[in-house]
This record gives structure tokens, C-alpha cells and sequence, in this order.
């Protein structure tokens, strides 16, 4: 994601925006005033032996803060962008978001984080992932050409074009020794020429991006010639897709380099490049004969049924994201549209920086026993997150009613915010902005996603008043004269009763996460599963940003190269704390009938190996790890003709059906098994530990997943009918009583900090929904073998190689042979929550 937002204007040439994207650099944060905030009186148990009970009983002060946190602007959070924003209950940090056109991982239910992040649907604009096999070993010789020629049409997904198939390199080396040794490759062509980032020759330098982006806008220019020239037809699909094409690849190649890579040259010669291929945008946008090229198509009743189906959906695509930006209005309301778009870019960008920035406090007005919990500036105490994990009562209930204090700025900008979408929507002809927003997407209209919320909460009552009584029981085990349940006290309590209940100590578990064996496990799965193996291979000089990041060539059994996978999986200084995925060119059958391999970028934050050590993932890790492969497959695995609709381009609610999906198998023993080795010893992770470790997420769960009803239901009210009934923090108190059950409390403004408003204006009830799916694909075609190749085939012919070529729902009916109905989304998700009592028969034998 860009550094600022991807925006949120609006059309076919318009970035979206893109939700927990990394901001500029924090300026100190400023010193202002608190009031109306209290850390109220606790008495304690004086015999405990906890650190709480320690620290409380030595005469922690107890106050009332009386100075008022507020923010400034611009600044990049301290807080790991992997968090939901400020949750509510202050949840564990969890995976990002898919935006633009990264994917980023955000809260998941069912595991105590918010969701993991959805996907916007794709829009023409950039976008808010030897060959193996029983017959050949990794040095086999080059498959023969005639082979890609035969490939089956059906299996890519109705692609009717003869591929051809990549030639194998005899350069590829087992993917567990790319990430077990450290890199040495760049000395080998030390002082030979430079190549450019990612293979494009233009970016050997930063100036090169002039030369890219130049050469892009030539071309586009000729294109747009060419499109209003060419009589309606399926050429002009076509064209319509290589100029957005020309644009993404340059756009966001320079969108991730902008962000991730370490030179200050780079990172400003990118910027640059973005705000010039902005600009084209802006004209693009404002076409009107452009448009018209395309309407002269679709207007055309025989012309249209004589399109393929994928090719049809593309050519409405681009005239829905064409008509969302008002293009077809008259003159003076199509000036309103554009002053609309503008006017919401500019407050996404300013809400989502006000989410993260920190408040401060004098820190004389803290309790004297707690400061050290925070970043101490001067005088003054810096409050940058919920500290949810913290032991103390008092630290968890301070930095929550200190961050989450209102910020009169970031309240007002949330109201024009909102205020802004409902104008455009009503004025492109939408009754709310959350109709607009769902639109194509597997719910398809606001009504579906409130029936979805309320039936999911219902079934969900009972568990979670359950839930809440256990972590109540557990407060007053550990202090019995203050057990009140506060939103503050979720988080930690909950993962005291797991870890009392079942011993998963990371510790334990990380010398059998080695990363060079997740890897070999991933490339098993996907070998058996769908005949593709992961294959280390050296970049040359000036390919990689950083020396540590690994370059993965994808390859099919059968097909070949498939497409690469850039691996920047380590700790850096200045890096975004982020695990996401990115893609940096789509896959499209070009002109001449090759195939536009796809490239991506994986983003993730592991510790470094040592000389004696290597890197080792805790579970969430080797999870997390699961998940980002899982966006990185539907962009490599995915074979659409067109480019706007590869791979992760496709509708939010769709986007992370893939990664979440990976979850199920990374907690399935018999796929752990295979690769799970303690790093020293070769011992296998026993069974009951991976059972105690699956069975430990669903202590709490269903509370988690009322946290995540709430938040979504409070996004579809944001964004239903205006003028909203009343304000922004009275609808988050009425909503968080009836979608959730812990009291709001008085001086907090949570909404203030939901930083996913800017990315996934009403759709954050995505994450829910793919989960859904995700379970229900599971328990359909996997659960039983987890290695089915037949299954496998069919989960990459019915969905994910159609990108966002194919409706949703369609996809999702082909591969459970059925069409799922709200009830049976409901019912998975609750059923998830079960708990598998054979754990316990295995840990008492």
C-alpha cells in the first residue's frame, strides 16, 4: 500500500482505498491536556502472588487523570499495522488487510484478533497472490514446448487460448535450503552489470522510474487513440485491459517500493512515479469519449451475448467502476462527483493517520507504579496503543481510556467522511453508500450482510455469555474484590484460561517451525494438492531490495512457470510491521498468446537466523505464513485473460477465502506431520500438541467473533441510511450493547481508531463471510484427505483460477456443489467453535 492512501476516488483509473497501510514517519506526538478520564479505585487481594496483586499491593496510586488526550495529524503508528485498530476488547495483534493491491491480513475471528483482512473487488486502476513431481527430479531437463500447447482450456478457467509452457530452469534449488542458509548470491555477479528491480531494466537506478513511468504514459496515450478508434467489439475489452496494464505496472511496482525498499532514493523516485501516473488517472478518468467506447459496447444487445462469459464480466466491470465515478452524469454533477472523490481521498487520508496517532499525558497524572509501561518523552507519557497483553488492570484500563479518548479533528473528519460517501452514492444513483459498496460482491446488497450479523449473533448469545462468565471466573480467581468485566480485560484474561487449560508456551512448539521446513512443507501441500512446487532461485544483481529476500519460481508439474513469488520475510530497520501480500505485475494472456506471468511480493516480519540458530516461527507464525501463501497461490494459480481480474483482483468478501482457507490445513496434523521436525533433534511435533494447540483457540471464540459482529454491523450502520439517527459514538454505544454485551464506556471513542473505515467502508463483514466459506470448502473437500489431488484440482479449476473473471457466489457454488445459504454461513461459523473432546481423550491417556 501507498504511503498516504490509495484513496478513495473513484472509476475505473482511480486507486481505492487501502486499509492499515503504513504511514509517513511520527512526528512527536503533541502535548495536550486530559480531562474526564479516570482510572478508578480498585481494591486487591493482598495475598495474591501475581505480579498484579504485587504491584497493586505496594500502594499503586490510584487518580483520576484529569488532563484530555488528543491527537495531531500524520503520523506512523508504533503499532504493529497487523492489529485491528484499536479494537474494542484491545484483541491481540492479528493479520492486516487486503487492500489495493496488496492483501493485507487483519483480525480473524475465532482466534481472539479482529478479521484478516478482505479484498476489494479490482477496478482498472493499479490495484484498497526441474518441475516437481513423481516423474522428474529438480534438475530435470526443459519440458518441451509443444506440451504447454495442449494445456485444457477448462482447467485455467475457460482461458481458450493455446499456452505456451516456461522452460525449467536447471537454476531452481530446494526451497527449505533458500531460507536455512544466508544468501550469498550477489557476490557471484558482484562485478557484473546491474540488473533492475524485480528484472524491469529501466530500475537499476531511482532515476529509472522516470524511464518507466514515461514510457508507461506513452503508451497509454496511444491506447486510449487506439480504444475510441476501434469499432464496439471484443478488441475493446481487450484494449481497455492493456491500458490498465500499461498503468499497474508501473504503478504498483512503484506503489510497494515506495514503502518497503531501504534507500531514501528509491522510496522518493517511486513517490514520484505514482503522483505522475495519478495525474494520467485524473484524465483518464474524466474521458468521456473513453467511456463511450465502451457504452457503444454494451448497449449493443447482440454484441454483448456474442462475448465470452469472462469477457462480458470484465467489459461491466469497467463500466460499473466508470459509472460509481459519476462519468455519465451531465456536466455540473459529473464536477460535483469529481469534487466528491477528491474531497474523500483527502479525509481517508487524514482519518486513517489520525487512527494511529499517539496521545500523551503528563506523566506526573499517571499513577506512579504504571509509567514505565509507556514511552516517557520529557514530562510527558506517550500512549500509542490498548496494551492489551498487559498483566495490570490498571495499565490496560489507562492506555484504554487515554487512546481511545476523542479527538474533536478526527471525529469531524469521520463525519464529513462518512457524510462524502452517502452524497457520491446517492448522486450516481445508490440509496446508500453501503448499496454501492456491495455490489458484486457474495452478499451482493446491505440487507443480506444485517441478516448475516443478526442470525450470527443470535447463534452466538448464549456462547458468548459463556465465554464472559470464564473470564469473569478468571478475574476474580486473580483479584475477587474487583471482577467487574471491563472491554479492557478480554485479551488477557482469555489467554490466561488457555494457557492454564492447555500448556502452549510458544517456546514449545518453535524449534519444530523452523522457516526452511514450513517452506518444504508448503511446496509438499501444494505438490499433492495441486501439482506445484516452490523453488529457490538466485536473483541477479540489483533484483532485490535486500540481500535477505528469496526469490520463489512456482512450478506446475504439467504447465511449468507458473509465475514468482518475492520472499521479504525478515526484520529490517524502517520496514512496515506488516504481513501482507502484494502484487506487483498480473497475470493476462497477452497478444503474441503467451501468458503474462505474475509476480508478487510476500511481506512478513520473522526474526533473522544466526550462525547457530536458525529462524524459527512460533504457531501464529507458521499460521501466518499459511495465510499470505494462500493470496500468493490465487495470484499464481489464477489464468484469466485479463489482467484487472487476476488472481486477488476480485470482490472482498472473496479475496481471502484462499489464505483462510491455508489455516484449516496448517492446523491439520497430517499436514503438520510432514514437515514439522524439531530443528536439532528430527523429532516430529507429537500429535496432542498440535490438538491442545488447535483446541486452545476456541477458548473464548465465540466472544472473539461477537467482537467482529459488532464491528461489522457498526460499519454497515456507518455507512446505511443519512443523516444518521445520531451521532457517531451514541451508534457505537447503542451497537456495541446490542452486537457485543461489555458496557461502553463514558469518554471513549473507539470508532476513532477503526482504522479498516477507510479500506473496507462496509465491507468488514467480509472477513466473517469468507471465513464462512473458507470452513465450508474445508469440510467439504479436504477435511476427510487434507492431500486430495482430485479435490485440489477442482478448488483450482472452480475458484481460483478465475480471479474475479467469474460472480462470487458462482465460484463458490461450483466447488460445494451447492448454493450456500445464509443459515449454512451461520452454521459453519458456530459450528467452528466446537470444541474436539477426542483432545481431551488423547491428553488423559
Amino acid at each position: 500500500m501507498a504511503s498516504a492512501p490509495r484513496g478513495h476516488r473513484e472509476g475505473p483509473f482511480r486507486p481505492q482505498p487501502s486499509p492499515s497501510q503504513p504511514l509517513p514517519s511520527r512526528p512527536r506526538s503533541p502535548s495536550v491536556g486530559l480531562s474526564s478520564i479516570s482510572v478508578s479505585s480498585r481494591s486487591v487481594d493482598r495475598g495474591q502472588p501475581t505480579a498484579l496483586a504485587a504491584r497493586l499491593a505496594r500502594g499503586v496510586q490510584r487518580s483520576f487523570l484529569e488532563r484530555r488526550p488528543t491527537g495531531g495529524d500524520g503520523s506512523r503508528s508504533s503499532v504493529r499495522a497487523r492489529a485491528v485498530p484499536a479494537p474494542l476488547a484491545g484483541s491481540r495483534p492479528s493479520p492486516g488487510l487486503v487492500a489495493g493491491r496488496r492483501v493485507l491480513r487483519c483480525p480473524l475471528p475465532a482466534r481472539g484478533g479482529a478479521p484478516r483482512g478482505g479484498r476489494r473487488r479490482a477496478t482498472l486502476w493499479p490495484r484498497g497472490p526441474s518441475p516437481p513431481g513423481s516423474a522428474r527430479s529438480r534438475g530435470a531437463r526443459a519440458l518441451p514446448r509443444k506440451r504447454g500447447e495442449m494445456l485444457c482450456a477448462r482447467r485455467l478457467g475457460g482461458l481458450r487460448a493455446g499456452l505456451r509452457v516456461r522452460r525449467v530452469s536447471t537454476g531452481w534449488s530446494p526451497v527449505g535450503a533458500a531460507f536455512t542458509v544466508q544468501p550469498q548470491g550477489r557476490r557471484l555477479d558482484w562485478f557484473g552489470e546491474r540488473g533492475g528491480l524485480f528484472g524491469v531494466p529501466e530500475l537499476s537506478a531511482p532515476e529509472g522510474f522516470r524511464v518507466a513511468q514515461e514510457k508507461a504514459l506513452r503508451r497509454t496515450e496511444q491506447l486510449v487513440q487506439r480504444v475510441c478508434a476501434t469499432p464496439p467489439g471484443p478488441q475493446t475489452v481487450l484494449i481497455f485491459d492493456e491500458l490498465s496494464d500499461s498503468l499497474c505496472r508501473v504503478a504498483d511496482l512503484a506503489d510497494f517500493v515506495k514503502i518497503a525498499h531501504p534507500e531514501a532514493a528509491f522510496r522518493e523516485a517511486a513517490e514520484e512515479a505514482c503522483r505522475s501516473i495519478g495525474t494520467m488517472v485524473e484524465k483518464l478518468n474524466t474521458n468521456v469519449e473513453l467511456y463511450q467506447s465502451l457504452q457503444r459496447l454494451l448497449a449493443d444487445k447482440k454484441l454483448v451475448d456474442s462475448l465470452d462469459p469472462e469477457t462480458r464480466r470484465v467489459a461491466e466491470l469497467f463500466m460499473f467502476d466508470f459509472e460509481i465515478s459519476g462519468i455519465h452524469l451531465d456536466r455540473e454533477k459529473r464536477k460535483r462527483a469529481v469534487d466528491l472523490n477528491v474531497k474523500i481521498l483527502d479525509l481517508s487520508s487524514a482519518f486513517l493517520m489520525g487512527t494511529h496517532l499517539p496521545n500523551t499525558i503528563e506523566k506526573r497524572l499517571l499513577p506512579e507504579g504504571i509509567r514505565h509501561h509507556f514511552e516517557l518523552a520529557g514530562d510527558h507519557a506517550v500512549v500509542d496503543s490498548l496494551r492489551a497483553e498487559a498483566p495490570d488492570d490498571l495499565v490496560r484500563e489507562a492506555a484504554y481510556k487515554i487512546f481511545l479518548y476523542p479527538n474533536a479533528g478526527q471525529l469531524k473528519r469521520l463525519e464529513e467522511l462518512l457524510s462524502s460517501r452517502d452524497l457520491l452514492a446517492k448522486l450516481v444513483g445508490y440509496p446508500t453508500y453501503s448499496h454501492r459498496a456491495l455490489q458484486g460482491t457474495i452478499a451482493q446488497s446491505p440487507e443480506t450482510v444485517m441478516e448475516f450479523l443478526e442470525k450470527l449473533s443470535d447463534k452466538l448469545s448464549e456462547r458468548t455469555m459463556k465465554d464472559f462468565e470464564m473470564i469473569r471466573g478468571m478475574k476474580m480467581k486473580l483479584n475477587p474484590q474487583n471482577s467487574e468485566l471491563m472491554p479492557w480485560d478480554p485479551p488477557y484474561y482469555s489467554g490466561l484460561i488457555r494457557a492454564e487449560r492447555f500448556n502452549i508456551e510458544p517456546g514449545l512448539y518453535c524449534p519444530f517451525f523452523s522457516l526452511g521446513a514450513c517452506m518444504e512443507g508448503l511446496s509438499l501441500l501444494f505438490n499433492r494438492l495441486l501439482g506445484v512446487s516452490l523453488y529457490g532461485e538466485q536473483p541477479v544483481k540489483g533484483e532485490v531490495w535486500s540481500e535477505d529476500v528469496r526469490k520463489l519460481a512456482v512450478v506446475h508439474e504439467s504447465e511449468g512457470l507458473l509465475g514468482y513469488i518475492y520472499c521479504d520475510f525478515f526484520q529490517r530497520a524502517d520496514k512496515p510491521h506488516q504481513d501482507c501480500h502484494f502484487t506487483i505485475r498480473g497475470g493476462r494472456l497477452k497478444e503474441d498468446g503467451d501468458y503474462q506471468l505474475p509476480v508478487v511480493v510476500l511481506m512478513l516480519n520473522l526474526p533473522h537466523s544466526s550462525r547457530n540458530l536458525p529462524t524459527l516461527l512460533t504457531p501464529g507464525m507458521m499460521e501466518n505464513l499459511f495465510h499470505e501463501m494462500g493470496h500468493a497461490m490465487h495470484s499464481m494459480l489464477g489464468r484469466t485473460r485479463y489482467q484487472h481480474v487476476t488472481g486477488t483482483r476480485c470482490p472482498t468478501d472473496f479475496a481471502e477465502v484462499p489464505s483462510i482457507l491455508m489455516e484449516y490445513f496448517a492446523n491439520d496434523y497430517r499436514v503438520v506431520h510432514q514437515f514439522a521436525r524439531h530443528y536439532q533433534t528430527g523429532q516430529s511435533l507429537p500429535r496432542n500438541m498440535v490438538s491442545r494447540l488447535c483446541e486452545s483457540k476456541k477458548v473464548c471464540a465465540a466472544a472473539d467473533m461477537q467482537l467482529q459482529v459488532f464491528y461489522a454491523a457498526l460499519d454497515q450502520i456507518y455507512h446505511g441510511k443519512h443523516p444518521l439517527r445520531s451521532s457517531t459514538t451514541d451508534i457505537l454505544r447503542d451497537t456495541q450493547e446490542r452486537f457485543y454485551g461489555l458496557p461502553y464506556v463514558p469518554n471513549t471513542a473507539w470508532q476513532l481508531r477503526f482504522s479498516h473505515l477507510v479500506g473496507y467502508g462496509a465491507k468488514y463483514y467480509s472477513y466473517l463471510m469468507s471465513r464462512a466459506v473458507a470452513s465450508m470448502v474445508w469440510r467439504e473437500c479436504f477435511r476427510q484427505d487434507p492431500f486430495n489431488r482430485a479435490a485440489g484440482e477442482r478448488y483450482r479449476r472452480e475458484m481460483l483460477a478465475h480471479g474475479g473473471g467469474r460472480e462470487p457466489m458462482l465460484m463458490v457454488q461450483g466447488m460445494l456443489q451447492k448454493r450456500p445459504s445464509i443459515d449454512d454461513f451461520v452454521n459453519t461459523l458456530v459450528s467452528d467453535l466446537d470444541l474436539d473432546f477426542e483432545t481431551f481423550l488423547m491428553d488423559s491417556t
